[in-house]
């Protein structure tokens, strides 16, 4: 599949710290899980896509547009979806008073389908029934929502998801993912999430960062397969480390060197996620 998303050595720097070191990946339609370490680079990538912040240098292409030109930056902003990681509201409105006021600004300008519009996406993050309530009476897993409700005004082509699922139950992160799950049908969706089961779960591609630059680019299967022969199961805590877990049939869970007596586990994705971060070789998973 053709990509729709392009990023050539991109850079980005603050002061002497360079956040985007260079930084090369791809994606095209469909969902793409994007994993890193605090301080990697990610969010710095997303502002770049969602066109709130200029790089310093590379390129980007996303829809066949160029962000760096006023007008194609203005097209493309008409054709995406922004859950930024840490979304601003307005207390005193009410959750419909505050989406069609985003609807408004991206432009949706005919009263009745705006309207219209607005209580789609409500209905779709499951906050048809709270319209008429007050943003600041909302829990944080429903600002949340809210939050994902206005990045999908004018069903965009790209959707841009930061940390989306911060503060959501299981039963609210379940019905998340079968949203996203619908919406990668048909468009282009990057999630970024330190959540390795959504990915594991959502995403047919993932992209791992660190430090500014992509250590890995493919499917979730392939990033599990790159911890194979490093993940054990054994009957006893393995000797001279402190780092293990007891699992539910009451085996112990290690990464690395093979412990006495213990057996290969299948690895999953958050087992390649570390092997690729350098995690000490002892590390739980």
């Amino acid at each position: 599949m053709e990509p729709t998303v392009t990023v050539r050595g991109l850079t980005k720097r603050y002061g002497r710290n360079a956040v985007l070191d260079g930084l090369t990946l791809e994606f095209g339609r469909g969902v793409t899980g994007l994993l890193g370490p605090n301080g990697a680079g990610k969010t710095t990538l997303l502002r770049s896509l969602a066109t709130t912040l200029a790089p310093d240098g590379g390129q980007v292409r996303a829809l066949g547009l160029d962000p760096a030109d006023r007008g194609q930056r203005t097209a493309l902003r008409r054709r995406l979806g922004y859950l930024p990681q840490e979304p601003g509201f307005y207390p005193h409105f009410t959750l419909f008073e505050l989406v069609d006021y985003v609807a408004i600004l991206k432009e949706l300008t005919d009263r009745r389908e705006r309207h219209r519009e607005v209580r789609r996406v409500l209905a779709e993050v499951d906050l048809a029934d709270r319209a008429r309530t007050k943003v600041r009476k909302l829990s944080g897993g429903m600002k949340q929502r809210l939050a994902l409700a206005q990045a999908l005004l004018g069903t965009p082509d790209l959707l841009i998801l930061d940390e989306p699922t911060v503060g959501l139950d299981p039963e609210q992160r379940m019905r998340f993912r079968a949203l996203v799950s619908r919406l990668g049908e048909s468009r282009t969706v990057l999630l970024s999430t330190h959540q390795t089961e959504d990915v594991a779960a959502l995403c047919e591609r993932v992209i791992v960062m660190n430090r500014g630059r992509v250590m890995f680019q493919g499917t979730p299967a392939e990033l599990a397969t790159a911890a194979s022969g490093q993940v054990w199961l054994s009957d006893a805590p393995p000797p001279g480390s402190h780092l293990f877990w007891r699992t539910a049939d009451g085996r112990y869970r290690t990464r690395g060197a093979r412990p006495p007596g213990a057996a290969p586990a299948v690895p999953a994705v958050e087992d390649g996620y570390l092997f690729l971060l350098g995690e000490p070789v002892e590390a739980a998973t």
